[in-house]
């Protein structure tokens, strides 16, 4: 579908009038899908202003992503599964058993210093900001900011609980229940270990987490998951007390590991985007899903 705007107007504005039934949720993927073309070149901003005269194309799914190829060297020099980036975020796929960010032996490779690397290929000034992380053992979603005022705007949301993060984990047995809610209060010691006191005791924090079944056998059962606090080994500890522990997770009581991994994986993250002030939502693969 192409079109030619007759007066100026914001790009989700004339998407929203190409597409009067559609959600504004539904024209907002359009555009992170890179199947928004404004004279002939992808536009991801909602809120960007299209002249009078200028033409606006839809493409449909495989045209979009031929339109709009992630704008980075090949995977073998930066060696980072890039989700989506723009001037002020990158969002990747983590792999599971590589580091977020250092420790305080400072690691040579994090997903922090090959991110850094990356954007470094096209600008050696480049720097890339941490706003939050996932366990060592954790793959998929992770967001970074490009610059420092992006940082502070999504560090307030993830403080604020605002951040919708959905992880899916594939655990040994079936809980009892279909659904539930853990709460916990978890107090992490020096050595990062992690486990559950009393409200009262110094240091701890409370973790709420949120699951039910996704799909089950009875010998392992998928967990869709959503979290309001971020807290190291956090859904490990509620899966733990449901007696059923992550698969591979051998600190939390699991006795298979035939993933040679532990089955945790954060599958989406929405947010406001820094610049525009948009609900954005980025998915990554589940690695152990059911064909």
């Amino acid at each position: 579908m192409k079109t030619t705007v007759t007066e100026p107007t914001i790009l989700l504005d004339a998407l929203a009038t190409l597409f009067p039934k559609s959600t504004r949720a539904k024209v907002r993927k359009m555009l992170t899908e890179g199947r928004i073309l404004v004279e002939g070149a992808v536009q991801h901003k909602a809120k960007h202003m299209v002249e009078a005269g200028q033409t606006i194309e839809v493409t449909d799914r495989a045209k979009g992503k031929e339109a709009a190829p992630p704008p980075a060297p090949s995977k073998k020099l930066h060696r980072l599964s890039i989700v989506y980036e723009d001037d002020a975020i990158l969002v990747v796929d983590k792999p599971a058993g590589l580091l977020s960010i250092a420790t305080n032996k400072l690691e040579d490779d994090t997903l922090h210093t090959r991110c850094v690397n990356y954007v470094r290929l096209g600008n050696e000034r480049a720097w890339i900001h941490i706003v939050h992380r996932l366990d060592r053992d954790t793959s998929g979603v992770m967001v970074f900011a490009k610059q420092e005022q992006a940082k502070t705007y999504l560090q307030s949301q993830f403080a604020q609980r605002a951040v919708h993060r959905t992880y899916h984990a594939l655990v040994e047995g079936r809980p009892e229940e279909s659904q539930g809610t853990e709460k916990a209060w978890l107090v992490e010691d020096r050595n990062l270990r992690v486990k559950e006191v009393k409200p009262s005791i110094q240091g701890a924090k409370e973790a709420i987490t949120h699951w039910k079944i996704e799909d089950t056998d009875d010998e392992v059962s998928l967990i869709h998951i959503t979290i309001e606090t971020g807290r190291r080994h956090q859904i490990r500890m509620a899966m733990k007390a449901l007696d059923c522990p992550v698969v591979g997770d051998d600190l939390h009581g699991a006795e298979t590991n035939p993933l040679s991994r532990i089955a945790l994986h954060a599958s989406s993250l929405e947010f406001l985007h820094p610049e525009s002030d948009d609900p954005v939502r980025f998915e990554a693969k589940i690695p152990f899903m059911r064909d």
